[in-house]
């Protein structure tokens, strides 16, 4: 893929998840060079704030000529601070692209060295040790940042083949060259929101997984009860101006288009009834967490449609400072690195997909309780009822789990700390929002991966194999591949990770 100017979330998942190699376009270097030729001459005589100054607090201290170089150094090795777990490398070669494609825009100043050694990381898949905790997200990500610059100076770790390995030796393998540090390459590296982006572009990718996912479990839980059509109806849903609930109503009649099971009211309790009738045997309408998922899955969809437009946009702006205008021949300070755009979209994404999480912890629920659905035995227990034990056990997992994602989805955009002598007195906490985001959506996939294992023993049960729709077909067929019927109690673990990593590959 030859990257030019503009990426889109699509092009991160071509790269990132399918490996695609990235070239540069002669555009991209030579307005990059023009943007660094400019500041060199633009800069002489002039403070610049990180070119010939002190950082944050520090600014009004005035850098001697000799020693702008090794202040970038300087800046580099003070910040590799960080600690606690390593970010996982996929979304590290995300923020590896993000700071490369906000770098080409020609807004930095940076030598063309940045952008080549970023090209030859991203393409030999050698990828920075960088750690969860360190940023606040306000000078951008700071820390996270600075391990990644650390790596391009030849210094730190990568890993590499498998392995954890310093990256000088590395470069000596790969015949790789540091970077080299010219006017404020250490500063251009480290002022942006390229990690936080990283995370998010990657969680959003497992967020548009998970909700295709609980929309298809919706749609089985619903042939399992043989529930009616109509609350997932062209005609009801449209009633109510949301994109988002008609687009999954849209979904769910899509995927239920081939199911035997799906009833039309029309058909049953539209029908004459005796005076006599007091009660009625067949349920008048589902539990909400059937009847309710265009309603409560629409939401979730809208908001990770906008969530995708902003970090588009993100990945896209020069988030910087300062900003080199070349056009305007004039460098602007601001702050374009404060991560606040970012940090609401994670809190607001993994509030959305706590939400999709209780809704699989409460329709597994449903499946669970026999005094609810009346038509499967208590824990689809496939066994002996008070001898063995069905899906008792794991309903406890997946009920502490959800709990979990309730706590985490407490806000960090809102959870600002003043630091650095008060100069960043108000921050995003943009890094952290995305790394419990991340948690969030883990969490999620190990409750859907309990829901979908009771799923399909509820099949197994009811004999519905010839029923469900060819949609509910697949993830049964998929699921008895990783774990058979079962009606003797086993050791679970090991299957509900094989059926999450199932999940995350679907």
């Amino acid at each position: 893929m030859k990257i030019n100017k503009f990426l889109k979330l699509r092009d991160f998942q071509k790269i990132i998840i399918e490996n695609e190699k990235i070239e540069l376009d002669e555009v991209l270097l030579d307005r990059v060079n023009t943007s660094f030729q400019f500041l060199k001459e633009f800069s002489k005589n002039k403070v610049i704030y990180g070119v010939n100054t002190g950082f944050g607090p520090m600014a009004q201290f005035k850098i001697s000529d000799e020693d702008t170089h090794q202040l970038q150094y300087n800046l580099i090795r003070s910040h590799s601070s960080g600690i606690g777990n390593l970010l996982p490398k996929e979304e590290v070669k995300a923020a590896m692209l993000a700071r490369l494609n906000t770098l080409s825009l020609g807004n930095s100043g940076v030598n063309d060295s940045v952008i080549h050694l970023l090209k030859e990381l991203i393409n030999r898949d050698i990828i920075p040790l960088i750690f969860e905790h360190g940023g606040v997200g306000a000078s951008g990500d700071l820390v996270q940042l600075a391990h990644l610059a650390l790596v391009l100076i030849g210094e730190g770790e990568v890993f590499y083949k498998g392995e954890r390995r310093a990256a000088k030796d590395v470069f000596g393998i790969e015949g790789l060259e540091p970077i080299k540090v010219e006017i404020r390459e250490g500063l251009a590296l480290m002022n942006g929101t390229s990690v936080m982006s990283g995370i998010g572009i990657v969680n959003a990718y497992k967020a548009s997984q998970l909700t295709e996912i609980s929309v298809r479990f919706s749609c089985a839980i619903n042939e399992i009860v043989q529930t009616y059509d109509d609350h997932f109806s062209e005609a009801l849903n449209g009633t109510k101006r949301h994109s988002g609930q008609q687009i999954i109503a849209a979904k769910m009649r899509e995927y239920l288009s081939d199911s035997k099971l799906i009833r039309k009211r029309e058909d049953h309790l539209y029908t004459h009834f005796e005076e006599q009738e007091k009660v009625f045997k067949e349920k008048v309408q589902e539990y909400y967490s059937l009847r309710c998922v265009p309603q409560i899955l629409g939401p979730v969809l809208d908001t990770l449609e906008y969530t995708e437009r902003v970090l588009e946009n993100e990945i896209n702006s020069a988030n910087d400072n300062p900003i080199v205008n070349v056009e305007e021949q004039h460098v602007y300070h601001g702050g374009n690195f404060h991560g606040d755009y970012i940090s609401l979209e994670m809190d607001k994404l993994k509030l959305v997909v706590t939400k999709l999480t209780m809704l699989a912890e409460r329709q597994l629920n449903y499946l669970l309780n026999s005094k609810i659905n009346e038509i499967l035995p208590p824990f689809v227990n496939l066994g002996k009822l008070g001898f063995n034990f069905g899906m008792q056990g794991v309903q406890f997992t997946a009920t502490s789990t959800t709990a979990e994602s309730q706590m985490l989805s407490n806000s960090m955009y809102v959870h600002s700390i003043p630091n650095n002598n008060d100069n960043q007195d108000i921050v995003s906490m943009g890094t952290n929002s995305a790394v419990i985001c991340r948690k969030v959506i883990e969490n999620a996939f190990e409750v859907l991966a309990i829901e979908l294992i009771t799923i399909v023993q509820a099949i197994e049960y009811l004999g519905f194999q010839d029923k469900i729709s060819s949609s509910t077909k697949s993830l049964y067929d998929g699921v008895r591949n990783v774990i058979t019927v079962f009606s003797e109690d086993m050791v679970m673990y090991p299957y509900l990770e094989e059926v999450k990593k199932y999940l995350k590959a679907m």
